[in-house]
């Protein structure tokens, strides 16, 4: 009943019972749970049920909903339990619905967070519980409240490490939110315009995303909320938590709080390792069914080609991984994928931009083998059985062999003998088409310098411009070296 009163109402309850009625609505319902903590007369129990009955005059509170409220709020000592949510009534008793549930939303929906890779769940200190609004404005505020056990204080304590700049834990106190979905574990997902207050002081929130259209209201990454560094240490006074936003038509929020344990990315490539390296055959077995002919298709793969560098740091892998949900042959490093994911956790893969989760993420075993037996090679390439070669990274030279002499050079020739009416002389002349002359079209009209083959006479006829058609025509479906006799 208490938690659930305005301002004005916890001023006349404290000044009611003799206590300080100065202060935030923070402080007020602090004051207020000490004041039930230490065990109130009579005669303020009246007052609360009092001022109760004003603040929610279409039903008073049945004994099914105090046993709830025993139960969620309070164990047998009248003690505020760990897990108490400071919003359980409301909007249902506005409304004066009295054949709903003891609230419009389900105090603790059956929803769950996905997993986070880079912290353990040490323990659940508010369940997730539903963002309930109290009226029908649009801008919505809720307080819950939790206490710390003697243990979590000590293992929050003796986590602090002040080697840098400001002190950080490696046990925290994290702050979530979500979508109130039960259908599968749910993405951390802010409400529009959240504000959060911790104990009376503000809690930083991640900065907000440049929109991507004009006009477009700007977003902050949904992400969890580091409070610890604003919790109080204390198994005596207990800690609140303001929270409000916009509410949506058609759409609700959860919320919760958890104890956690931050890990490093050595933490979890150590894990990762430890869960084993994937047989080689379930690779080769994906060879084969990619290289497989489909004989409705008049198209068939029959090699694959394969880079061993990593596509995030252009780096020769080192622990080729990729996601069981991944189609593709391609690997990548699973030590800079964790670490890029440790400063900012997409999981996304890089290679076909979907989604790849840590859990999912195993170690090729058939690339583990290849780098091991081929480290002179950046690329290799597999066949239709399975098997691989290695392929040449850097570019083969091409020759070029007159009939009569071999000619050797870095650029692409095209040969062309002409016979003339001596039988005992030969004249050959060769036409580089290699050279670009786009680039120089502008400032010279002058059409590429002709190369003659040294070895042979200097004097050469003129080539038809039929045969540089021809030419050009051929080398347009064929990228090796021609050689044309007539």
């Amino acid at each position: 009943m208490v938690m659930s009163l305005r301002v004005s109402e916890l001023q006349v309850l404290l000044g009611y019972a003799g206590r300080n009625k100065h202060g935030r609505k923070h402080e007020l319902l602090t004051k207020a749970l000490h004041l039930l903590k230490a065990g109130c007369s009579p005669a303020v129990q009246m007052k609360i049920k009092e001022l109760y009955r004003r603040r929610f005059p279409t039903k008073m509170v049945s004994p099914t909903d105090l046993s709830l409220l025993t139960q969620l709020g309070f164990d047998s000592h009248g003690a505020p339990s760990p897990l108490l949510p400071v919003s359980l009534l409301g909007p249902k008793h506005e409304l004066g619905l009295p054949h709903l549930p003891s609230a419009l939303h389900p105090v603790h929906p059956d929803v769950k967070l996905q997993r986070l890779p880079f912290y353990d769940t040490l323990d659940e200190l508010i369940k997730p519980t539903s963002l309930a609004s109290d009226n029908n404005q649009r801008f919505q505020e809720t307080c819950f409240a939790f206490a710390l056990t003697p243990q979590q204080v000590q293992q929050i304590s003796s986590s602090m490490d002040i080697s840098g700049t400001k002190c950080d834990f490696a046990v925290q106190v994290q702050l979530r939110f979500c979508l109130s979905e039960t259908s599968c574990p749910q993405e951390d997902h802010f409400p529009p315009n959240l504000c959060v207050k911790v104990n009376g002081k503000p809690c930083n929130l991640p900065g907000y995303l440049p929109p991507t259209k004009n006009g477009v209201e700007p977003k902050r990454p949904s992400r969890p909320i580091n409070i610890t560094s604003l919790v109080r240490l204390s198994t005596t006074v207990p800690n609140t938590i303001v929270v409000s936003w916009t509410s949506e038509i058609g759409r609700s929020y959860s919320m919760a709080v958890y104890l956690v344990r931050q890990q490093s990315s050595s933490v979890l490539l150590q894990r990762l390792r430890s869960k084993g390296i994937r047989n080689p055959d379930h690779s080769r077995a994906l060879i084969k069914e990619k290289l497989t002919a489909d004989p409705d298709s008049e198209i068939a793969t029959t090699s694959l080609r394969v880079s061993l560098l990593c596509p995030l740091g252009k780096m020769r892998l080192m622990i080729p991984c990729r996601a069981l949900t991944c189609s593709h042959l391609q690997c990548f490093d699973a030590t800079l994928y964790i670490q890029m994911n440790e400063k900012k956790p997409t999981w996304v893969c890089p290679v076909c931009d979907k989604k790849a989760p840590y859990e999912h993420l195993i170690i090729d075993g058939l690339f583990m083998e290849i780098l091991n037996s081929c480290v002179d090679c950046d690329e290799i390439q597999f066949k239709e059985d399975g098997n691989w070669a290695p392929m040449r990274s850097k570019k083969v030279v091409q020759e070029v062999s007159a009939s009569s002499n071999g000619l050797e050079g870095k650029h692409i020739s095209f040969t062309f003998l002409s016979s003339n009416n001596s039988s005992n002389s030969k004249k050959v002349e060769v036409i580089d088409l290699t050279l670009d002359s786009s680039s120089d079209d502008d400032n010279d009209d002058e059409p590429p310098s002709k190369q003659a083959c040294p070895s042979l006479s200097p004097i050469s006829p003129p080539v038809s411009k039929g045969y540089v058609s021809v030419i050009k025509h051929m080398w347009g479906k064929c990228t090796a070296c021609l050689e044309l006799s007539y």
